[in-house]
C-alpha cells in the first residue's frame, strides 16, 4: 500500500505542476495583442500541458480512490470529507482551464492578464487546504 500512496503523491504532484503551469501561460496570452507565431506556440504548450494535466489527474485520482478502498477511511472522517470537496473544487478548476483554453484558441478571450493572475492563486490555495486536511486532520 506505500507504493501506491507513493505513486498518489506523485502523480498529485505532477497534477498540480501542470495546474500552476497552465494559467501562467494564460496569462501570456493575455498579453499576447496579435495573431502569430507567439500566440501559435502558447496555445500549443497550453493545448500539450492541458492533457498531460487531464492524464495525471485521471492517475492520481484512482490511485486516491485505491487508497481510500484499501484503508476503508471514509465514515467518521470529516477531514477526509472535506479534502474531496476541495479536490472537487481542484477539478472543477480544472474544466474551466479547459474552457479558458478553448476560448483563447476562439480568440474569445475575455479576461486581462491580471484576471489570469489572480486565477493562477487558485490551486495554490486549494493545496494549501488539501495538504492541511491530510496533514493536520484538524476534525
Amino acid at each position: 500500500m506505500l507504493w501506491v500512496k507513493a505513486l498518489h503523491v506523485f502523480f498529485v504532484v505532477g497534477w498540480f505542476a501542470g495546474l500552476f503551469y497552465l494559467p501562467r501561460i494564460f496569462v501570456n496570452l493575455a498579453q499576447v495583442a496579435a495573431p502569430g507565431a507567439e500566440r501559435d506556440r502558447l496555445l500549443l504548450m497550453a493545448a500539450k500541458l492541458y492533457r498531460f494535466s487531464n492524464l495525471l489527474s485521471v492517475a492520481a485520482l484512482a490511485l486516491g480512490l485505491w487508497l481510500w478502498l484499501g484503508f476503508g477511511i471514509g465514515q467518521d472522517q470529516a477531514w477526509l470529507h472535506a479534502k474531496l470537496a476541495l479536490v472537487l473544487a481542484l477539478l472543477a478548476f480544472q474544466h474551466v482551464c479547459g474552457r479558458q483554453l478553448a476560448n483563447l484558441r476562439a480568440g474569445r478571450n475575455q479576461h486581462s492578464h491580471i484576471w489570469f493572475r489572480w486565477f493562477n492563486e487558485i490551486p495554490t490555495l486549494l493545496l494549501l487546504a488539501i495538504v492541511a486536511l491530510v496533514v493536520v486532520k484538524p476534525f
